[in-house]
């Protein structure tokens, strides 16, 4: 057993983890970060993805313990006037919804790392990620608005 601290959506939080424990279920279980999700369990769908230090990290694959000191953004911590969340809503890229958490935090990555991306860009970037409904375009046309909203503040 070890105590770590993570710091989630700007709070600083010290939690006794196993030394294999994953950070999906420390977020999840400790932290009370839900809008981190397991889809797959192997880091192939982009489920359970969380920004550490603005770099996506599949959070199903990482040892919390790896991450003691780290800073991490999960969905939970954006609100709705933040510029992706609002453009995800404003072009229903959310069907069932469960995917979508892990999208708008890729979407944030790359606006972070391309402010205008191409549409291939765009789609190149969020490969990893799976949305069962299949709202694609939705998605594609959300990061767009976002960059578009980004480029005229």
């Amino acid at each position: 057993m070890s105590r770590i601290t993570l710091v989630v959506n700007g709070v600083r939080h010290l939690v006794d983890v196993e030394d294999d424990a994953l950070l999906l279920d420390v977020l999840r279980e400790k932290v009370g970060a839900t809008s981190v999700r397991e889809g797959c369990g192997v880091g192939a769908c982009g489920a359970c993805t969380v920004l550490s230090g603005g770099m996506s990290v599949s959070s199903c694959l990482a040892l919390a313990i790896r991450h003691d000191g780290a800073e991490l953004t999960t969905a939970d911590g954006l609100d709705e006037r933040d510029e992706v969340v609002s453009s995800f809503v404003a072009c229903g890229a959310a069907q069932c919804g469960y995917c979508i958490p892990g999208f708008v935090l890729m979407s944030k990555e790359l606006l972070a790392e391309n402010p205008a991306p191409s549409e291939q860009d765009i789609t190149a970037h969020l490969e990893g990620n799976i949305c069962r409904c299949g709202t694609y375009p939705e998605i594609r046309k959300a990061v767009a608005a976002a960059a578009g909203r980004r480029a005229t503040r």
